[in-house]
Order: C-alpha cells, then structure tokens, then sequence
C-alpha cells in the first residue's frame, strides 16, 4: 500500500494554523464591515442634525438681519418725515409773506395811480415805509431751503458681507474638546424615603466623547457640594440621606481632555421620617404665620408647633369645590419653603426688589415672571400679595413651562394655565382661552393663593382665603414654574410656599 509521505503531517497542521489565522481575518472583517454599515447610518443620521442645526444658526442670522432691516427702514422713515415737514412748513410760511407782500404791491399801484395829490401825501409817507419794511421781512436767508433733499446717510455694510464671506466651519475635533454639560432627564429624578435616585444624558447633539461623570450633592442644609458618585453609568441612587431634608444635586462629565460645565441644579425633597418623634401638624396653618414670611428661598425647612388655636386657613364653606380644596390642603405636611422670583428668565420689563420677593413692570403691556422653583410632582401652595393695584388691571397668577411666552399676559399661549383677576370678576385662561368668569375680584392688600395638585394633577386658585371658582384646569403633567404677569399698575410679593413633593428644580437661567 501506498504510504504518506513523512512530511505531510507537518504541512499539513501549518496549513490548518494558516487557515485559522485567515478564518480570524475573515471574522475580522466581517465585524469591520458591520462597523462600517453602522458607520454609514450613523453618518446619515449625525448629517441631518448638523444639517437643521446648520439651518437653525443660519436661519437665527437671517432673522436677526431682517430684524435691523426693519430698524434701520424705521430710521430712513424718520428722517424722510423730517425732511417733508420742515419743507412743508416753509412752504407754508413763504406762501403767506408772498401773500401779504403782493397784496401790498397792488394796493400801492392803485394808490400811485391816484389823482388827488393831497390824498397821495396824506399816506404816502407811511406806505414807503411798510415797502421798506416788507423788504426787509424778505432778507438773507428766507428764500434758501432750510433742508437738503439729499440723505445723509450711509449704510456700511462692508465689514457684514466680509464676516459673511469668511463665516466657516469651525473644526472642532482637532484637539478634543471638553464634554458639554450633561441634561438632567427630570422625569427619571425621583426620591423616595430617605434615598433619591437621579439620571442624566449627553446633550442630543454633542459628539464629544465622554469618559465618565461625577454627581455631586450638598449637605441637606445648604452647605458645600460633595462627590457622591463617579463612573460611567447615567444613573446613580443615593442612600442613607435625611429625612424631610432638601437636598442640591448637580452633575458633569470628564473626558482626557478636561471637566464639563455643571448640569443644572436639582433641588429634591426627602420624604419625612414617620419613625420620628418630632411629628408635623397637617394643614391648616397657624393664623400667625405672617411671622414666618420673607425668608430666603428653599434656604431650610420648618416644622410648626401645634401650639396655636384657631380656625382653618381657608374656611369651610357649604360648596363642593371649597371642601375639595380644604380637602387637598389637609393632606399637605407643614414645611413651609419660600421661594422668590427669577430674574434670569423674566421680561426685561419686568423690576425687582426685596430680594427679589417683589416685582412690578415698567411697562403698560403684560409682562410675566416666573418663580425660581418649579414642580413635577407633589402637592404645592403658595401666596402671593397685591402690594399695589392701581387703575383696575387684570394681572394673572398660575403655573407655566419655562419656555412660555413673557410679552404676553399669562394664559396667552399653550405654556400658562392662568387665573387673571381685575377688582370685580376674575376667569381661568390657557392657550387664549376664556372660561369660568366668577365674581369677586382684588385690592391693594388682597392675597392670591395657588394650589398645584400634581397628585391629582389639578390647579385651584383663591383669593383673601376663599377658593375662587372651581377647580381651574385638570389633567396636568410636567413640570411647572409658580407664574404671574403685570403691568406698571401692579405690584406683586411672594409671600410664603407649602409643599410636599419629590422634585423641584431650578430653572435654566437662559430661557
């Protein structure tokens, strides 16, 4: 029988390790062009974001362009105004001395054409000197025009159309950058007992890579930030925290290249011990709690001692609707947290002062202002006093999103769910829309409660104590900022707040 070759054996596991290594090339590659079709669709996708957010900036210019068109067309306007009305009003002027003095030459041609020479001297020498008179009228200067046709005006465009010209992609990867802030996801924040557990993303757009995060928190009295936790994941719960304690948490992201600005502040509320003997009064609060107004916002929290008598903070009356409000304030705990407006996201017109507890408007238009905490869960109350009421206007007091409309009246668009009030009646307003006129309106010294049900996703208003109208607006969901709007008549204090809930924010200071 034929026998094998001695050397086949060895040739034959070469060709067999020579194999495996193309077989791992081959999976190799298979796994490359796998990353390279991902790497297609993730170019097509990274290309329509570039290509809208290329759009929007573009757009933004052509908008802030046609914007100082208008301006600079409000100027020629004027000016050509200007121009035609002091011609005009020399035209005017020269037309009547041109009047007297033809009507003057007439009368003295009648008059040298007088046959009585005694008539002629009686009122000669007074005529001479109404001619020399009128002809002085018309001395130097008043029959040149008092305004060139020609506009003295340039429009320098020149430095524009070169910024134009030279406005290019800047490359942002030459060196890598510093992440961008990270977003806090509000609706995955939550706390529960003692522990809170927070989430947070990369912005959409950012293709910065992104190595890890550190969340940080405060003390639960306001004091220094610490590090809590630092890794990779986007979500991270806390424990061992206080009860009934608010608590600051904040968050950035690290690559090789450096740190990320902070995320926005988070402000959450840790539920209240129940093991504990400090107990707190359910609502109503005690009639002396003017002594316990005009603190710093959201500075701590205080737990009221059940030692005073008295009534309920709103009066029970016979209606449904004030036994589902007194209902719903019942089963708010005692902690009382102030807050105050926020300058950051308010009208320009709009003035602050007391710490920003107060705010009028330097306009006769509505202008709105929000709070500088807003809700997405729990049960919250706040006051607010009518410090000044001048004329009857009709401010409005509510909740709205950060991004409603400030040079409008509250209620105005789809981001406000308002009541607005004058000194007889008052309505509910959302998205422009009138409903439930009721009677009963404001003065100077009147006080304007809002309930926010988050729980039952309700909004109930009152005003001096007694719930105005019935619940306002159901179905509410997000997260809400405390929200007024006013003219130069009005003028607004935050007075106190009332909460029991798992999250409240700070809003962004760029809206």
């Amino acid at each position: 029988a034929w026998k094998l070759p001695c050397s086949f054996f060895p040739l034959q596991s070469q060709l067999s390790q020579a194999l495996n290594g193309l077989s791992d090339r081959a999976k190799e590659a298979k796994e490359f062009l796998v990353q390279l079709r991902n790497m297609v669709q993730q170019i097509q996708e990274n290309s329509v974001e570039f290509e809208a957010c290329l759009v929007a900036q573009c757009d933004a210019l052509i908008d802030a362009l046609n914007r100082r068109k208008a301006q600079l067309l409000s100027r020629v306007n004027k000016e050509h105004e200007h121009k035609l009305k002091v011609v005009r009003d020399q035209i005017s002027h020269c037309t009547v001395k041109l009047r007297q003095t033809t009507g003057l030459m007439e009368y003295c041609l009648e008059v040298i054409k007088e046959n009585d020479p005694s008539g002629f001297l009686q009122i000669s020498d007074a005529l001479i000197r109404r001619v020399h008179l009128t002809e002085d009228q018309w001395g130097k200067g008043t029959l040149t025009p008092r305004m060139t046709t020609d506009f003295d005006l340039n429009l320098d465009n020149a430095p524009l159309l070169q910024s134009i010209h030279q406005l290019d992609f800047v490359q942002m990867k030459v060196s890598s950058p510093v992440p961008a802030p990270p977003i806090l996801q509000l609706e995955e924040c939550c706390t529960h007992n003692n522990s809170a557990t927070l989430s947070w993303k990369q912005p959409p757009l950012s293709t910065v890579q992104v190595e890890g995060y550190i969340l940080e928190l405060d003390d639960g009295n306001g004091g220094q930030f610490r590090e809590v936790y630092v890794g990779k994941e986007t979500m991270c719960t806390v424990d061992g925290l206080h009860f009934n304690s608010t608590y600051s948490a904040r968050v950035k992201a690290f690559n090789k290249s450096g740190v990320s600005p902070y995320s926005k502040t988070l402000v959450l509320q840790t539920s209240e011990d129940t093991q504990s003997e400090e107990q707190t009064l359910p609502f109503p609060v005690p009639l002396e709690r003017s002594q316990l107004r005009r603190m710093s916002p959201f500075s701590s929290t205080l737990n009221l001692q059940p030692s005073f008598s008295g009534r309920s903070y709103f009066e029970l009356r016979s209606s449904a609707h004030q036994l589902s409000l007194h209902s719903s304030l019942q089963s708010l705990n005692s902690a009382v947290a102030w807050f105050s407006f926020d300058p950051s996201s308010a009208h320009a017109d709009i003035i602050f002062s007391n710490d920003n507890l107060t705010v009028t408007c330097n306009s006769y238009d509505d202008r709105v202002v929000l709070g500088k905490t807003g809700f997405s869960k729990g049960l919250h109350y706040w006051e607010l006093s009518i410090d000044r009421y001048d004329n009857h206007p009709d401010p409005a007091f509510g909740v709205a999103r950060i991004d409603v409309l400030k040079d409008a009246m509250l209620g105005k668009d789809d981001k406000a769910w308002a009541m607005y009030v004058d000194n007889n009646r008052s309505w509910f307003m959302h998205n422009n829309s009138h409903t439930n006129r009721t009677e009963g309106g404001i003065t100077k010294g009147a006080t304007v409660g809002v309930l926010l049900d988050l729980t039952r996703r309700t909004l109930t208003f009152s005003i001096n104590e007694d719930q105005q109208g019935p619940v306002a607006f159901e179905n509410l969901e997000g997260l809400f900022f405390p929200a007024v709007s006013l003219n130069r008549n009005v003028q607004v204090g935050a007075l106190w707040g009332i909460s029991r809930g798992e999250l409240a924010v700070t809003p962004p200071s760029c809206c």
